[in-house]
């Protein structure tokens, strides 16, 4: 393995300079780093993490926690982002240390990792409003990067999708098929996205003059049993009115609501048009169901390398402001939704 000393003596560099340049000092000019980082990386010279945080005050490791579900050992989701977020920050010569919260209070397990001196920052998700972790972490000056946001306004750096966004499109889309009795099963509320969700469910719909009964909405894990069974509770007007579209928080959600109606022998999209969001699921593909769903469509697995490439930027000292990114979800439009039913021929037309 190639030394600070051999690189140094391929390009007449002192190894201070070499040191210097490698550990991005502003003294050492652009040029020199870019010639010093790529004799390095030819030469194969990996760093000394110990000689390297007592230069830089660095560890080159970051944090992530996660509050584990006792049915965690199914949800790919969950091993397909970590996996990612690994081999992202590794390209960034960062390692990811992960740890479980089994804590009541949500920012005890920061403080002992913190406490212990090793980590430069951290990944949070699953982001609740008004976030404690965030004002605890940028009270001591900790860098971090959230999977989404706690609230509208942020100051701090973040990956997410535009929530908003998604309900809008997804009412425009209903809306413009003739829907006017449209049901959202959403998300788990104690989430900040599921909060932006109802709320942009609730004005999309009032932007369309449309009314939205007390019925036709319902927040709660996103599971197929979930899906299932409001899915059926609505649809089989124990409720009240039944709608005629079902915009659901997940595809997991829609599995659920397309077995409810295929018990109530109603036809998808012909009696009921039923859309979802999808985060790209490893077991639950939209191009899977049967018919195929119609979605926004966001793969969670997108996320990695820029939350990756934010956290180090920061730590890098890079302004938050700089490394906020907001998208927007594609709209695909698939064989799950379709015209609104005519009304001679709308099998819940005496519901109304």
């Amino acid at each position: 393995m190639a030394t600070l000393k051999d690189i140094g003596i391929e390009l007449g560099l002192s190894v201070a300079t070499v040191s210097r340049a490698l550990n991005g000092f502003p003294e050492v000019n652009a040029r020199t780093r870019d010639r010093v980082r790529q004799t390095a990386d030819r030469l194969g010279y990996r760093p000394n993490r110990i000689a390297q945080r007592l230069v830089t005050g660095r560890s080159g490791m970051v944090g992530m926690i996660a509050r584990i579900q006792p049915d965690m050992s199914s949800d790919m989701i969950f091993f397909e982002m970590l996996t990612g977020l690994t081999a992202a920050l590794a390209a960034r010569d960062t390692d990811l240390v992960f740890a479980v919260d089994q804590s009541d209070e949500p920012v005890l397990p920061y403080q002992r990792l913190l406490e212990r001196g090793i980590l430069d920052g951290f990944i949070l998700n699953a982001p609740v409003p008004g976030d404690p972790r965030v004002a605890w972490l940028k009270a001591r000056g900790v860098p971090f990067v959230v999977h989404g946001q706690d609230q509208v306004q942020v100051d701090y750096p973040f990956y997410g999708i535009d929530n908003r966004a998604v309900m809008v499109d997804s009412v425009d889309l209903l809306a413009a098929l003739g829907h006017r009795r449209i049901a959202f099963l959403n998300g788990e509320l104690r989430l900040a996205f599921a909060n932006d969700r109802l709320a942009a469910f609730r004005n999309a719909m009032a932007a369309e003059g449309l009314p939205v009964p007390d019925h036709f909405i319902a927040s709660d894990d996103p599971s197929e049993n979930y899906g299932y069974g409001r899915g059926l509770a609505m649809l089989s007007g124990r409720l009240g009115p039944r709608p005629t579209a079902i915009v659901c928080g997940s595809t997991l959600t829609a599995a659920g609501v397309l077995r409810a109606a295929r018990d109530l022998s109603l036809d998808v999209p012909s009696d009921l048009s039923v859309m979802a969001h999808d985060d790209a699921l490893p077991k639950h593909r939209a191009t899977n169901f049967s018919p195929a769903l119609t979605v926004t469509r966001a793969p969670m697995r997108d996320a990695c390398v820029p939350l990756a490439n934010h956290l180090v930027d920061h730590i890098d000292g890079v302004a938050a402001a700089q490394l906020q990114t907001l998208i927007r979800a594609d709209v695909i439009v698939r064989n799950s939704t379709g015209p609104v039913p005519e009304e001679g021929k709308d099998p819940w037309h005496s519901t109304q």
